[in-house]
């Protein structure tokens, strides 16, 4: 096509109403995307296992054990409930507190049941449990089918994909694969007997009281361990609302009942986590206090002895009162001095503990020592403290983050702190042990005043003394301990347990996703009326033409429904034939004003090839023959001769043979059926057409035209595809341009516009042909010419044969007024 059409933008707007109806016209799409929207849907929704959400809710307190003083306060919290707050999100968000649960729950065990479409988790539903064998391995992510012959027999059958399964051990987690036989495999066994195979070990119980008919079926399913502690790790949901000390457990799953024993689990594992963290001094301190008791119990026992056998040996049984003092006065001594040398003991085990370890977590409490100075009993509360928060963290979060940094500089500081805290405590002990080392020294002098005998027996017995009061002082902190662990509460304060109250499905509702998918159904059609509507470049409607040109609309005439182009001949009531009519009328006014009383010439053409213009050369030389008028219509268009055949008269000899001067006017010249009409056709296709339009001899032929006839209708080659219809334009009176609908481009109208506006073309309008009053969107215009009356045009033109729909057929059926 001509590229030409193209030069000047023609500026389309896009065309709400022309899109409205366009989409209206795509009613049948529309029905049957919503159609399968909504099966689409349905098919989803009778799949789709339900998922809800259960919650609960814990609170982190700040309690403190109401039986520590400042000799017995084992622990330290530091940083408040804040601190404890966010230590325990992270312990909720940790790999190993999900690892307790899922195994203590047994959660990498699923019991399925098959349904319509699917195989649902039953869990607890399921009338058996199977006991793994915990040093064997188990099938993964293999259906073991479970069908029951009897409440005591029972099949187990395997469908093997292919020539090797995995399985995992749940006691050190290792995963193992194991040769099998492609295909099902099946085997029978005895409730609770062992199953012994490569990839199952285990026995299968019924749950009591549960009665299971013969033929029931089930399905088992092993998970790798690793994977459904991070399912159950993603999807533990802990909120803290408004920061405070409340913390939000929540889960979704497709079994409520999962979901329970899971969040009510954790909580347990939590709490006795924390309670353990809480209790680490005084673990370890108890740990420490029973390792020195067993010491000293042991030298009791041969102090006992070697007094015994002294005793019988020698007969010696009592001392005097002055043996007695002495011995009580320098065992008190020594006792203090042990106690001091026990502090210094302490303080060293400290300081090298401080100096070569990274973790601060399993000091003794320094009150087993005997240790009251403030500083240091906070300042090791404090380290401990911040160490198991470390470690915690280390569980969750990255090392390379920022708050690995502030524990490290608080824990560095408190550390120097403490060394100078020991080093002056070891200081102050070294004056205190020498003065209690002379006073030994002295109550010794007067010790060995004492006869041999007395000194050696009061020295076994001073020994006996000692480790006795020693045994005595850690069986009274052991007991404080022991008092202390038990009067010890967690920090987690468990408020409302999970529970199914009636939860209802979190997925999308069914009936909003029903309309989703009426929604899903509509937005295709709609798209494509929008893109067929934006991208749409065909003129549609006279008013769509009217707007892309300012040539005047001469007339619209409608689509022709016979076989052949003489409508106005053959119906001459026709509404088409009006148009024309109309038309004709329109031109003789059009000549009027000019003032045209001698011959008139029309020139028809148009854009292309197949937008009518033949179709309207015949009728409107017909309409202007019917009149009363000499009328010729002359056949120019050289290339593409068409207007013959409608006369059924032969193309042998046309204007072709007088141009070439081959033949004169009356030889060229045929008669036609219609009164008033005859024709020239173009004859035969020559080599030349456009030079011999151009020439003397058609000047020739105008003016003998002219002589001879009232009006001269020529059809002319289309405009926009060769140039010949513009050299016939200095012969015409009057020029109309064919304008097809749903056919006729809106860049077409370009070039035709810009000769106009140029002034090339003068005294021309524009003809609307093909006009249909639904037209391409299903909408008239009204604009006469016998077009969009409705019934009020009844009895004055034909009546045309319409095609009804179907439901105009059965709404007409059920009119009472039809």
């Amino acid at each position: 096509m001509n590229e030409e059409f193209d030069v000047l933008d023609s500026g389309p707007v896009f065309d709400i109403k022309a899109f409205l109806f366009k989409a209206l016209s795509y009613w049948k799409l529309f029905i049957i995307c919503v159609g399968i929207g909504v099966f689409i849907v349905y098919q989803q929704n009778i799949r789709k296992q339900q998922s809800y959400r259960l919650s609960t809710k814990i609170s982190i307190e700040d309690d403190k054990n109401p039986l520590f003083t400042s000799n017995t306060n084992l622990t330290f919290n530091y940083g408040g409930v804040s601190g404890k707050v966010q230590t325990v999100m992270n312990t909720l968000q940790s790999r190993s507190l999900h690892e307790q649960v899922v195994d203590s729950l047994q959660f990498y065990i699923n019991y399925l049941k098959q349904s319509r479409f699917r195989k649902d988790d039953i869990y607890k539903a399921a009338p058996f449990r199977f006991n793994p064998s915990f040093d064997d391995y188990q099938i993964l992510n293999t259906p073991i089918k479970v069908t029951f012959k009897n409440q005591e027999t029972f099949t187990l059958e395997f469908d093997f994909k292919g020539l090797a399964v995995s399985a995992q051990n749940y006691d050190d987690y290792s995963v193992k694969n194991f040769d099998v036989t492609q295909g099902v495999f099946s085997r029978e066994y005895k409730v609770g007997a062992l199953i012994d195979l490569p990839y199952l070990n285990g026995t299968l119980n019924v749950v009591e009281d549960r009665n299971i008919k013969p033929g029931d079926t089930y399905f088992l399913q092993f998970q790798s361990f690793d994977a459904v502690v991070a399912s159950y790790r993603f999807r533990l949901s802990v909120s803290n609302p408004r920061n405070s000390a409340i913390l939000l457990l929540s889960m979704v799953d497709n079994n409520t009942k999962k979901i329970e024993d899971y969040l009510n689990k954790t909580v347990e594992v939590l709490t006795k986590e924390q309670l353990d963290r809480k209790n680490q001094f005084v673990t370890n301190t108890i740990n420490f206090i029973d390792s020195q008791i067993n010491r000293v119990k042991s030298d009791m026992e041969d102090n006992s002895d070697q007094l015994n056998d002294y005793r019988s040996k020698n007969g010696i049984f009592d001392l005097g009162q002055e043996s007695i003092a002495i011995t009580q006065k320098i065992s008190t001594l020594e006792l203090e001095r042990d106690n001091l040398y026990d502090k210094k003991d302490y303080y060293n085990r400290l300081k090298n503990y401080l100096l070569t370890s990274t973790s601060f977590t399993e000091l003794p409490a320094p009150s087993t020592a005997g240790i009251d100075e403030t500083n240091i009993l906070n300042n090791i509360s404090k380290i401990n403290s911040l160490s198991v928060q470390k470690a915690k963290y280390e569980e969750t979060v990255k090392s390379n983050t920022t708050i690995f940094k502030d524990l490290n500089q608080q824990i560095n500081g408190l550390k120097s702190v403490l060394l100078e805290n020991i080093s002056a405590a070891l200081n102050g002990l070294d004056r205190e042990l020498k003065r209690v080392n002379s006073k030994i020294g002295v109550a010794k002098g007067e010790f060995k005043k004492m006869p041999k005998d007395q000194q050696f027996l009061m020295d076994i017995q001073r020994q006996y003394l000692l480790n006795e009061k020693t045994y005595t002082m850690f069986l009274s902190k052991r007991g404080e301990a022991d008092i202390i662990k038990a009067a010890t509460v967690s920090d987690i304060l468990l408020i409302d347990p999970a529970k199914n109250t009636g939860a209802q499905p979190i997925d999308l509702k069914l009936s909003s996703r029903y309309m989703f998918a009426i929604f899903g159904g509509i937005l295709p059609p709609l798209l494509l009326a929008f893109l067929v509507t934006f991208f749409d470049t065909r003129i549609h409607n006279p008013q769509n033409l009217e707007s892309l040109s300012s040539i005047p609309l001469l007339g619209v005439v409608g689509k022709n429904t016979l076989d052949n182009n003489l409508v106005v001949h053959r119906k001459p009531k026709s509404s088409v034939a009006e148009a024309f009519r109309a038309i004709r009328s329109s031109l003789q006014y059009m000549y009027k004003q000019h003032d045209l009383d001698s011959t008139k010439t029309v020139m028809v053409t148009s854009s292309v090839s197949g937008e009518g213009k033949t179709f309207c050369s015949i009728n409107i030389a017909t309409v202007f023959a019917l009149s009363g008028k000499k009328t010729v219509l002359v056949g120019l268009d050289l290339r593409k001769p068409k207007i013959f055949g409608d006369f059924e008269i032969q193309n042998d000899i046309g204007a072709v043979n007088y141009l070439i001067g081959q033949k004169n006017l009356d030889e060229v010249t045929q008669q036609t059926k219609v009164q008033n009409l005859e024709v020239i056709t173009s004859g035969p296709i020559p080599p030349n057409p456009s030079e011999l339009l151009i020439s003397e001899k058609m000047h020739e032929l105008m003016q003998l035209l002219k002589e001879k006839y009232d009006y001269i209708i020529l059809d002319t080659p289309p405009i926009g595809l060769v140039a010949d219809a513009i050299e016939l334009v200095q012969y015409a009176d009057a020029s109309l341009y064919v304008v097809r609908q749903d056919y006729t481009k809106k860049e077409m109208l370009n070039l035709i516009n810009d000769k106009h506006k140029k002034g090339e073309v003068k005294n021309i309008s524009l003809l609307y042909n093909g006009f249909n009053q639904k037209g391409k969107y299903g909408y008239g215009y009204g604009y006469g010419y016998g077009y969009g009356y409705g019934n009020y045009a009844n009895g004055y033109h034909e009546n045309e044969t319409k095609k009804v729909s179907v439901l105009k057929r059965i709404l007409s059926f059920f009119n009472p007024l039809k």
